[in-house]
């Protein structure tokens, strides 16, 4: 085996056991999520492109940061999959089939729904925040960004592609998705590359404090009421002994 092959195989040899088993099983019914995701974002396309259903689209799903921010935080979820349009659609289509589908056998469709939702969630609060610090510094932005529509999965995507490099140890991949976003803002220091490092740091938060998540609710698990071991069988009961009437063996 080549220093390469060796190299990926260690990179992404755990993320490929992962999925390939239920994509090679199951295909399309191994991620129902991802697959409705694909089918809303191009329903959202078309219903946009229409002349009858462009406002409708913008009210139910595209967010400002001039918006009130009660009206940002309910379109924030449908964003995810409303396409820009000013970017070819199949992009967005592939992102969501790729990123979300892995994500969706890997994590369950719950979590990737959740890590997608907080990561384009950062990227909407970051914008706010942005325009409040004016555009000098690394961290503003000027206040004509609050005109902008800010629509479609990329920062999901992104998020998504940390989130997982980090879980199953790709974290060279991780490293090179966060590189690129680096690239994309000293390249074109607009709103959508500053959203994707936002996604980035909201998602590395949510990195952080997963494990202490995750001791939490084990030890919660084992103190509520009822999950401990139950009552011994009562004496002289079959489930206490065997028919010969000596107790069951002990494995």
């Amino acid at each position: 085996m080549t220093p390469l092959a060796r190299w990926a195989r260690a990179e992404w040899g755990l993320l490929y056991a992962t999925v390939s088993g239920p994509l090679a099983k199951r295909r399309l019914r191994a991620v129902p999520m991802t697959a409705g995701a694909v089918c809303l974002t191009a329903l959202l396309q078309f219903t946009q492109n229409q002349s009858w259903g462009y406002l409708f689209v913008q009210d139910v799903g595209a967010v400002r940061a001039e918006d009130p921010l009660w009206a940002a935080l309910l379109r924030t979820p449908l964003s995810l999959f409303v396409p820009a349009l000013d970017l070819p659609v199949w992009g967005a289509l592939v992102q969501i089939l790729v990123v979300f589908g892995i994500a969706e056998v890997c994590l369950g469709w719950c979590r990737t729904l959740v890590i997608a939702y907080v990561a384009t969630l950062a990227g909407t609060l970051y914008a706010r925040t942005g325009i409040a610090l004016g555009p000098h510094g690394p961290l503003g932005l000027p206040a004509s960004d609050a005109q902008v529509v800010d629509t479609g999965p990329s920062a999901a995507v992104v998020g998504l592609a940390v989130y997982l490099g980090w879980r199953y140890g790709a974290y060279v991949t991780a490293g090179a998705v966060a590189a690129a976003m680096a690239v994309e803002v000293a390249l074109k220091d607009n709103l959508a590359g500053k959203e994707h490092w936002a996604a980035i740091a909201g998602v590395t938060v949510l990195c952080a404090v997963a494990p202490a998540g995750r001791r939490l609710w084990r030890r919660w698990r084992h103190r509520r009421p009822g999950s401990g071991p139950g009552p011994g069988p009562r004496p002289g009961s079959r489930s206490g002994a065997g028919r010969s009437g000596l107790p069951p063996i002990q494995s």
